[in-house]
């Protein structure tokens, strides 16, 4: 038996000057940070008083204004969503002197959908691409998704936008290099000044989805100015943290997690979609969201606890043996064996790859098995191979096809990034070849927005759980974008 674990951290994001949260947790959670701007009368106001990105004013806003206004319904939906994430958003933009229109940039981008998937692989709020959120520290693996993660994507989009902007030195250019690529939008400009041209954002030559992407937010900014002119009604958001963050060492069922904390597993993925499976395992220390008056509950909860609270383990294919073998030998559908495990229904996997499996019994023996075996993501859509060309990079073959260069080498056996021309690179990707260059981060057409929530249960092979207490306060889930 090792040592205690040690009890979990509570911190609010962002705290406001001292957090002090009351009971036996107080010596980990006070916290000395700058003192934050009064509280506005909603985050609304907070927000409109801190626009300062000059205004556009041409038939394409107008053309997303009308659309917009004349779906209610989907602005209320996509208000409800963002009263989880955007009070953090605003605060981490201010700290940084960006005007809060970027606060409503994820409308735009994912209308605030935290699962949203688009046809480049740009996952999460932000919509980040593979490799661009490499580039921003977004960790990417078996276990779980940064690119998802509302505090680590912030971080990244900001920076990533903080540098746009240092680079071209105005926001709506820098706002454009956010969808089209920083490269794109530099050769425009280069193009523009060598024909004697304007350089400025309405000057520039570029693709449709770009020329509407400022318009969309200048729409939703105008919407949010005022939201009587376009007989729309915006939900109030309170000026106050919605979720506090809990670092824990403890690896635990999301079904799990979600009864400590009392709330219901929906809503506990919506605050938390970067973990990838139905366990949070993989780290040596995790990060889980909760509601702010969940968190203290779910600490002191998780305190008390001593034995595990993992009803997976590792299981290793054999030489062999399918997958539709492994699902019956664990008491649970094929179908759930591969959405568990990320395997797609055309995907083969090898003798000795690590699979998660329920546990036949609750131990830490079979809780260990988690740490020790090595899981490995496996790569979804079609395999080709791709002949290098003369000034190709792989960072640049790695977002073309929506990939890490860090799979890329894995794929090929290299070391370093070097490339000659005519060499034949292994790539596994939805993209097929020659489809176009893929945006960093993107705004491309959203390939799934219906929230997809991991699988929770198997059959009766797992023991039974505790039945979740369900606060009657609790925020109903929102509804997954769409129409």
């Amino acid at each position: 038996m090792g040592p205690p674990e040690p009890p979990p951290v509570i911190t609010e994001a962002p705290p406001p000057a001292r957090m002090s949260v009351p009971g036996v947790f107080n010596e980990f959670a006070a916290a000395e940070l700058e003192p934050l701007p009064p509280p506005a009368e909603d985050l609304w106001v907070r927000i409109r008083k801190g626009y300062a990105i000059a205004d556009l004013d041409d038939r394409y806003v107008a053309k997303w204004e009308q659309w917009y206004a004349s779906r209610p319904d989907y602005v209320a939906r996509m208000v409800d969503r963002s009263r989880r994430y955007l009070y953090h958003i605003v605060v981490e933009v201010e700290k940084r002197g960006i005007p809060l229109e970027v606060a409503l940039l994820p409308m735009v981008e994912s209308a605030f959908n935290p699962t949203a998937l688009s046809t480049s692989r740009a996952s999460g709020i932000w919509q980040f691409i593979p490799s661009t959120g490499t580039d921003y520290g977004l960790k990417q693996n078996f276990w779980f998704d940064s690119r998802r993660d509302v505090i680590a994507a912030t971080d990244g989009a900001l920076n990533y936008l903080q540098k746009l902007y240092t680079d071209f030195g105005d926001w709506q250019l820098a706002l454009a290099a956010y969808n089209w690529g920083e490269g794109n939008v530099a050769r425009a400009i280069a193009k523009n000044r060598k024909a004697g041209l304007p350089s400025g954002y309405a000057s520039l030559k570029m693709p449709d989805e770009t020329r509407n992407y400022l318009p969309k937010l200048q729409a939703i900014k105008n919407i949010v100015g005022d939201p009587e002119k376009y007989e729309l009604e915006l939900a109030d958001i309170p000026d106050a943290p919605y979720f506090a963050v809990i670092k824990t060492t403890r690896r635990m069922d999301v079904k799990r997690a979600a009864e400590l904390a009392e709330m219901p597993i929906d809503e506990f993925q919506y605050l938390n979609p970067h973990h990838n499976r139905p366990v949070i395992a993989g780290a040596d220390e995790y990060t889980i969201l909760l509601p702010i008056d969940k968190a203290e509950l779910f600490a002191a909860k998780l305190d008390l606890i001593d034995q595990p609270l993992v009803s997976w383990q590792a299981y290793r294919l054999r030489v062999g043996e399918t997958l539709p073998q492994v699902a019956a030998k664990f008491g649970m559908p094929v179908g759930t064996l591969r959405a568990v495990n990320g395997i797609g229904a055309r995907t083969k996997v090898n003798a000795g790859h690590a699979l998660l499996v329920p546990s036949q019994r609750v131990s830490v023996e079979s809780e260990e098995t988690l740490a020790n075996a090595v899981f490995t993501t496996v790569p979804q859509g079609r395999t080709f191979y791709y002949s290098v060309k003369r000034g190709d990079t792989m960072a640049g073959i790695a977002t073309r096809y929506a990939v890490s260069a860090q799979d890329l080498r894995g794929w090929n056996g290299l070391a370093q990034n070097v490339l000659r021309p005519g060499q034949q690179l292994r790539i596994t990707s939805d993209l097929a070849p020659h489809a176009g260059r893929a945006k960093r981060p993107t705004g491309n057409r959203i390939l799934s927005t219906k929230a997809k929530p991991i699988a929770l249960h198997a059959k009766s092979t797992k023991p039974a759980a505790v039945k979740p207490v369900v606060n009657s306060r609790t925020a109903k889930a929102a509804q997954p974008a769409g129409g």
